[in-house]
């Protein structure tokens, strides 16, 4: 094993002329001492081929096809892996789980990444990866109806996805109740389902934490009944037949990402503004959408410059809700809620003018994106900026030096967000520059303005909007939604 993750680790693409001398020499010694079967191995296959096929499902949490190029969770994690490795990432998306998982028994793909659960009866009949991720199964039904609290007061029409996925967590929770019915689909897809539910098409359904998480913002009308499993681990998946090479380099892989705080990262970016929840929030923001957002989207659109339109306006409602004349206890007005200092600074005359102040606000983001570090990356370099437009750039940096200072990487969103709090306590604000800021406060206005952003980006696609009654009323969040990156070890199959 040893000797293979030598082989493994040599071949990978390194940055200077040196260090691919070196490792081709350690290459080379490795291949002419080792054992014969090393270089017959899964990872030597895929070394020597300079591919790795990689299977998905189309999701938002998976894999799907952006405006430019492929975006998704999986998709992200199986880039990582195949850079990690040093050869090409070929990605092979279904419309079904059970269509990718033929594939991987017909040995056309080396792994499947689809969010899929570790289950007794899967790892009997596959081999799993290191788990990065963990997740319950919900039932989920429309709020303002019944509430089921256990599936033995289901009520109505169930139906789920055709597949195992679905399939495996409702027979557990079925197993101990009577005459519990269901119906499966294969037409449809998760998200098609859910919608069912918002629009009264259909009782109940059930889903995945991840994706619930996602679908809420664009159908807040959706409950949780009650949790079908316990916690479950997500890992890649592959062939019982596959040796351990391949397994030992995806633990080393995901090992490095938890270490290096890239999972973490990555995990933000698809998920972290979607951890929590709020009904009546996510209720007024649609409505605003269809009642507002018309009389000033050509504002927004004109003065967004190299910004997103949508990005600029969804600052714009967590600023004001699209109210020109909105005034805060501290002074700042207008539809981006400007101070008196950078209205002047930005050439507005008048804050309450909503014209001027989506120009204002807008060029006055677009001086702070120039003036956070170029090394610092997208999407990051984005929320950094947002976060100085509410804070100020001089507690955003006050907040990046204590990140860096409690040994934290200072250029990534995901560190920094979890720090900009402790300029609240004395022990910390006190050595800064700047001094006492409310940072948790920015926190939450990143993930507000991430949230109505991508709801706008989703609405923009639909021709009609979710139904949502005056009439009904708000329940408590029933389940917490659990997203949490699990501990990287190694899996027992």
């Amino acid at each position: 094993m040893q000797e293979k993750l030598w082989l493994y680790r040599a071949l990978r693409i390194h940055n200077n002329t040196f260090g691919r001398l070196f490792w081709l020499a350690v290459a080379l010694l490795t291949l002419m001492s080792c054992t014969p079967h090393v270089k017959d191995s899964t990872l030597g296959r895929i070394l020597d081929e300079g591919v790795i096929k990689v299977g998905s499902v189309y999701g938002r949490t998976t894999y799907y096809n952006g405006a430019t190029s492929a975006e998704g969770f999986e998709y992200e994690l199986a880039v990582g892996f195949a850079d990690y490795l040093g050869v090409k990432l070929e990605v092979y998306p279904y419309y079904d789980f059970g269509e990718v998982i033929a594939q991987l028994d017909e040995n056309r793909v080396d792994l499947v990444a689809a969010n899929i659960t570790m289950t007794d009866k899967r790892r009997q009949k596959y081999k799993f990866g290191p788990a990065y991720q963990e997740l319950n199964f919900e039932l989920i039904y429309k709020k303002g109806q019944n509430r089921p609290r256990n599936i033995e007061q289901l009520d109505g029409e169930l139906m789920i996805i055709a597949n195992d996925l679905y399939r495996e967590p409702l027979e557990y929770a079925a197993a101990t109740a009577d005459n519990v019915n269901w119906s499966e689909t294969s037409d449809k897809d998760i998200e098609e389902l859910l919608e069912m539910v918002s629009n009264d098409e259909l009782d109940y359904t059930i889903s995945d934490s991840n994706i619930l998480a996602v679908a809420r913002r664009r159908f807040p009308n959706l409950g949780i009944g009650f949790s079908l499993t316990d916690t479950l681990q997500i890992a890649w998946l592959m062939n019982k037949q596959t040796d351990d090479s391949l397994r030992a380099a995806l633990l080393d892989y995901f090992g490095s990402m938890q270490s290096s705080g890239k999972l973490a990262a990555l995990e933000d970016k698809y998920f972290g503004h979607v951890r929590t929840f709020d009904f009546v929030d996510t209720r007024a923001f649609m409505r605003a959408v269809n009642t507002k957002l018309p009389e000033y989207r050509e504002m927004f659109e004109a003065h967004a410059g190299e910004l997103d339109w949508r990005l600029l306006a969804a600052m714009a409602y967590q600023e004001s809700h699209w109210d020109p004349d909105a005034v805060s206890p501290t002074g700042v007005r207008g539809m981006m809620m400007l101070t008196r200092g950078t209205a002047k600074d930005m050439g507005v005359d008048k804050r309450t003018d909503a014209e001027q102040s989506i120009s204002g606000g807008a060029r006055y983001f677009a001086s702070l994106l120039r003036r956070i570090p170029e090394r610092i990356q997208e999407p990051d370099r984005i929320w950094m900026a947002m976060a100085a437009y509410n804070v100020g750039l001089g507690h955003l940096e006050d907040a990046r030096r204590i990140t860096e200072s409690l040994g934290y990487n200072p250029d990534l969103w995901i560190d920094v967000k979890q720090h900009l709090p402790l300029l609240r306590q004395k022990r910390y604000y006190q050595f800064t520059r700047f001094g006492y800021a409310r940072g948790d406060e920015a926190v939450n206005y990143v993930d507000n303005i991430r949230r109505y952003y991508d709801s706008l980006l989703w609405l923009e696609q639909q021709e009609t909007l979710p139904t949502i009654p005056d009439e009904l009323l708000d329940e408590p969040d029933e389940t917490p939604i659990p997203l949490e990156t699990a501990q990287i070890l190694e899996t027992d199959n």
